[in-house]
């Protein structure tokens, strides 16, 4: 059975590029009936951050990514931690010292930072002198006084089989005695991601391409332990859209900033999911049940993926627009609460529907709306500087004033009623449609643009439209000369 897991360092908030390895070894998972699961690599105690934790989880199951395995926590499966492992790999630590393959170390930080400084004056790459290597040292792996080092080969090549990439080489002469277990009695990375990925029976590594110089080390503890690696699948790179590595400006990086932002799941996870693998052929709106059908290794690309914000905005608005408007409703509500558009569990259900139908297609992310549809929650505070310059003169008074006055006495607010006063206004002075229509789109909404006049009035309502109206006009009367 295919096993694969997402293994992430809660030491920071997870970006795209660590959820996208998720996505992807999720999808791989799913598309061959195998197991996905979660594994918490915590043994970085000085750098452990329990709200980088808590985002990794958000994050996961916010797109829907859900693990298959692990601890028994009140009836759901929690993830693993390596924190709670230790044991496990002193055992295995333990086991290499005996076998002459690994061998305790006491060198204190001030003898590794002469050495590092002397390396450094010879222009050479630091790496440990081996001082300890034949010294035979008896410890423990719980000492404080101690690590736990790995003999590496001193001489020769190691190499391992990229999935994507074929044989890669690395030189052994320019690999390092790594630490296997640090003084505070913690596994290093290089280490528990061997012990546990061979004991929790993983099948295939998805991981990003600056883990293949890791790859030769745990080669070598794979060999030296007599276990058989996983596949490796070493994927490329995100970079932006200039081409440079992934950073603030490209764009929210943390993975609930998107959510934040207002792009729903589907949308990031049908994005995400093109990031570096192709279903190989035109498509680009695919839902989850299809990625799933889909996905395969030789959809795998080596180049790098771009991140495009402006791609996934689109994407996002086209799952937007494909949403029934209740539950587009259902998302806006939310928001709608954070920004005190509505109080409690109660609103008007019907009002908010009419609403979402209203602004369904102009919105790409879901908080467009505080932009662009802020006026059917409160009354404008201005009105927009070049609309006002070319449709708030006062010569439209006389016109909006009569708009005004057939709205007062209208007996049926519906939009086919309140075009026919603007029809009227037409033939009354004489004027095209869009001298009548602008200049009360911009009193009733401040804004030069949105749904079409008549749907926006008759969701506002009568009372909302013509004191609005009314403000308009004082508003140009005091403000506008003649």
């Amino acid at each position: 059975m295919v096993r694969v897991r997402f293994a992430p360092s809660p030491t920071g908030l997870p970006h795209i590029g660590n959820i996208r390895t998720a996505l992807f070894n999720y999808l791989f998972a799913k598309h061959n009936n195998g197991k996905f699961i979660l594994r918490i690599e915590d043994t970085d105690r000085e750098r452990y951050r329990e709200d980088a934790l808590d985002a990794i989880i958000k994050g996961l199951k916010w797109l829907g990514i859900n693990w298959d395995e692990g601890p028994d926590i009140g009836g759901e499966y929690g993830p693993y931690f390596q924190s709670r492992r230790i044991e496990i790999y002193h055992k295995y630590a333990k086991k290499l010292v005996d076998e002459g393959k690994a061998y305790y170390c006491d060198c204190s930080p001030e003898r590794l930072k002469r050495v590092r400084e002397e390396m450094r004056a010879k222009k050479l790459n630091f790496m440990y002198d081996r001082h300890c290597r034949k010294r035979n040292i008896k410890s423990d792996p719980t000492d404080p006084s101690t690590v736990i080092r790995f003999k590496m080969p001193l001489s020769g090549e190691t190499c391992f089989d990229d999935v994507l990439r074929g044989k890669i080489c690395f030189d052994n002469s320019t690999q390092d005695d790594i630490i296997l277990i640090k003084s505070d009695g913690f596994p290093t990375y290089n280490f528990a991601v061997v012990i546990d990925d061979h004991l929790m029976g993983i099948t295939h590594i998805f991981r990003g391409e600056e883990f293949i110089s890791s790859a030769g080390k745990h080669k070598h503890i794979y060999d030296a332990l007599g276990w058989e690696p996983p596949k490796m699948v070493h994927l490329a790179m995100i970079l932006g859209k200039d081409r440079s590595k992934l950073s603030k400006r490209h764009g929210a990086t943390s993975i609930m900033e998107f959510a934040e932002q207002g792009f729903l799941p589907e949308a990031m996870m049908n994005f995400l999911a093109l990031l570096g693998w192709s279903p190989k052929d035109d498509r680009e709106i695919l839902s989850k049940d299809e990625l799933v059908e889909r996905f395969s290794l030789d959809g795998l690309s080596t180049k790098p993926a771009v991140f495009d914000i402006e791609k996934l905005e689109w994407m996002n608005g086209e799952y937007i627009r494909m949403m029934e408007v209740e539950k587009l409703t259902e998302n806006l509500i939310p928001y709608y609460r954070k920004w005190g558009w509505i109080n409690g569990e109660k609103y008007d259900v019907e009002y908010l529907n009419r609403v979402s139908a209203a602004m369904q297609e102009r919105l790409k992310k879901l908080t467009d709306i505080k932009e662009l549809g802020f006026y059917f929650f409160q009354e404008p505070s201005g009105y927009d500087e070049k609309g006002v310059r070319k449709q708030f003169k006062r010569d439209r008074i006389p016109w909006m004033k009569f708009v005004l006055e057939k709205f007062e006495n209208l007996d049926n607010w519906r939009e086919e009623k309140l075009e026919k006063v603007i029809a009227e206004g037409m033939e009354k002075f004489g004027v095209g449609a869009g001298k009548l229509i602008h200049p009360i789109r911009l009193a009733v909404s401040g804004l030069t643009r949105g749904p079409g006049l008549f749907e926006l009035l008759e969701i506002l309502g009568r009372e909302k439209t013509i004191a609005r109206i009314k403000r308009a006009i004082n508003w140009i009367e005091n403000n506008v000369e003649e």
